[in-house]
């Protein structure tokens, strides 16, 4: 165990030597078997000793799930079904879910709770909300429901399952070596098939990423989690960070009874969003979400480059930006309800200077200038970006499975499907072939590449009936219930679904040009 004496192996290795030592002198001095297997007992009592006195356990697991976040739950959850494997999940939380035992207390889903977390147990009623910024909508789940909701997961899905254990408050120091944080103990876990590393997909968030910038003593800068608390102490209110959280926080404030002009809004980068009503998953909704997969393709397939691109998608009413006058530059997937749009843009003190530098009583540096600051200010830092990672690896390797999105913005349910293709094929070269890793999209250009790799995947699973057939009926795929629920001989849906079905391949070569330009 690092930090506390000698590691595990060390004295696996001072054990084994000490059996073979033992082992020469019966060998040499002719001991009776009765001399032998005390002999074999002292091996036994020693290295026992060694190991209970650095509280050294140690276990056998199907398969070391690193992260008890939301796609490690979903992978685990999905395992479980289709085999009879034992599997371990590591987290140095106190609770399985991930981030979201530390979200903020006004945060959402971006997408209807009908079609995220796990794929055995539902989010949610299904409801449409029938009142406030999502109204018409289908329910999003608050915070506190999907922390509880993957608390439920682990206490009564896998835990129950009796082929589960959970480590909490440990960290996994490689080789199967976990270290308990409270009490420093190690256990070694030997593990038969595979080590799944779920913390790649890990969210930064505002409570816990390092901030990365300065803010002097005599300035209150907070993360939302403490906005709620923090408001009515002060007059002035200035929200730094263009991404959801920083939304989210702009909406609190003003559902709360703030004046927008209370409100200045460092925006370093204007953000595209996607329209809520495109994401909707049920029949109901059909002539939006594939209508809107229709008009993407459309766009896709008729853009000379990569502003025309998202110049045709505003055009479809399928993005937005908040200020009609300023082009957006990027592109991180933020979905919001028109009405939510509407709110945002009540706010007219923003400050486009890019990223802040640091934070003065009376000024706030940024990279392109200094902004006066307004006395009695509350800064709401949202600048922790969730999902980070641009870079990819491959998913299956000869000695872990790396979860990376294989679905755009779709974390859980690409962790499910990971875990069906795990069980499923063979070799790694097969599972790789269905499993090309999705990297988070940071402009229109990424964005471009990242639904390349995506139209890839949704192709070859499309070859393999027993893939295409879970996905079908998978409650994580946002767009298969919609398709069910809906009467393919209706002339108006039978003419999008062929309308797709003409400008697909059309749109997937001009998407490997866009890709490339």
């Amino acid at each position: 165990m690092r930090g506390a004496g000698r590691c595990f192996r060390c004295l696996k290795r001072e054990a084994i030597g000490q059996s073979l030592r033992l082992t020469d002198r019966i060998n040499r001095e002719g001991l009776s078997a009765s001399l032998n297997y005390a002999c074999i007992a002292q091996v036994y009592s020693i290295s026992k000793g060694h190991l209970g006195g650095l509280g050294l356990d140690r276990f056998e697991t199907d398969y070391l799930i690193i992260g008890a976040g939301a796609s490690g739950l979903s992978f685990a959850d999905t395992l479980l079904d289709e085999t009879d494997a034992h599997i371990t999940l590591v987290d140095r939380r106190d609770k399985a879910g991930g981030h979201w035992n530390d979200a903020y207390p006004f945060v959402r889903l971006h997408q209807p709770s009908s079609y995220y977390g796990v794929a055995s147990r539902d989010l949610g009623r299904g409801a449409i909300d029938t009142s406030g910024l999502n109204k018409g909508f289908e329910e999003l789940a608050s915070g506190l429901e999907v922390a509880a909701y993957f608390h439920a997961v682990m206490q009564d899905r896998l835990l129950q399952s009796g082929r589960v254990r959970f480590l909490p408050m440990s960290e996994h120091l490689g080789d199967g070596e976990v270290r308990h944080l409270l009490s420093g103990k190690a256990t070694q876990i030997d593990v038969r098939h595979r080590l799944v590393n779920a913390g790649l997909l890990e969210n930064g968030i505002p409570l816990t990423h390092e901030r990365r910038f300065r803010v002097a003593d005599d300035v209150v800068c907070i993360p939302p989690n403490a906005l709620p608390h923090m408001a009515r102490l002060h007059d002035q209110f200035t929200v730094l960070g263009a991404g959801k959280t920083a939304m989210d926080s702009v909406l609190w404030l003003l559902e709360s009874g703030a004046d927008a002009s209370q409100i200045r809004w460092v925006v370093p980068r204007d953000p595209w969003m996607i329209n809520r009503v495109f994401s909707q998953p049920s029949g109901a909704f059909y002539h939006e979400s594939f209508g809107g997969t229709m008009r993407q393709m459309e766009a896709v397939m008729d853009a000379t480059s990569v502003d025309d691109l998202a110049d045709r998608m505003e055009a479809a009413n399928l993005w937005m930006r908040l200020d009609p006058s300023v082009r957006p530059v990027i592109m991180h997937g933020p979905t919001v309800s028109m009405a939510e749009l509407g709110r945002l843009r009540e706010v007219r003190d923003i400050v486009r200077l890019g990223h802040v530098e640091s934070i003065e009583p009376g000024a706030m540096n940024l990279v392109g200038g200094t902004c006066p600051a307004r006395p009695k200010t509350l800064y709401i830092d949202c600048t922790a970006r969730a999902l980070g990672h641009t870079d990819t690896w491959p998913v299956f390797q000869e000695d872990q499975i790396v979860l990376q999105m294989i679905r755009l913005y779709q974390p859980t349910f690409s962790a499910a499907l990971i875990a069906k293709i795990e069980t499923s094929f063979d070799t790694i070269k097969e599972k790789n072939a269905l499993a090309a890793p999705v990297p988070m999209t940071d402009t229109v250009q990424t964005w471009v590449v990242s639904q390349l790799v995506n139209a890839t995947n949704q192709f070859a699973w499309s070859q393999h009936p027993d893939i295409k057939n879970w996905i079908t009926h998978c409650r994580l795929d946002g767009f298969g219930r919609a398709s069910r629920e809906v009467d393919r001989t209706d002339p108006t849906i039978k003419k999008i679904y062929d309308r797709i079905k003409e400008v697909s391949f059309p749109a997937f070569a001009n998407m490997q040009k866009l890709a490339t330009a």
